[in-house]
């Protein structure tokens, strides 16, 4: 089965338009509509992740760090 993938609007009295494609014609298929919007929200969640994490390990010597949290987890 051959999948097609169009980006297009929905118009404000909801209808789709969807390119010339000769080999739909007198085809049953099955449309999917998954808004644009949520993939730009993932895309930001990594930015967000980042910018909140960033310099959560404050000191240059992160080995030291790793080492002195398992040697008090530990004990």
């Amino acid at each position: 089965m051959r999948a097609f993938k169009f980006n297009t609007r929905i118009s404000n009295d909801g209808t789709i338009q969807i390119p010339f494609t000769p080999s739909l014609f007198n085809t049953d298929v099955e449309i999917i509509i998954l808004p644009r919007s949520e993939k730009k929200t993932i895309k930001n969640a990594g930015k967000e992740f980042v910018k909140k994490w960033a310099g959560f390990l404050h000191s240059n010597d992160i080995d030291s760090s790793k080492f002195d949290y398992l040697s008090e987890k530990y004990k």
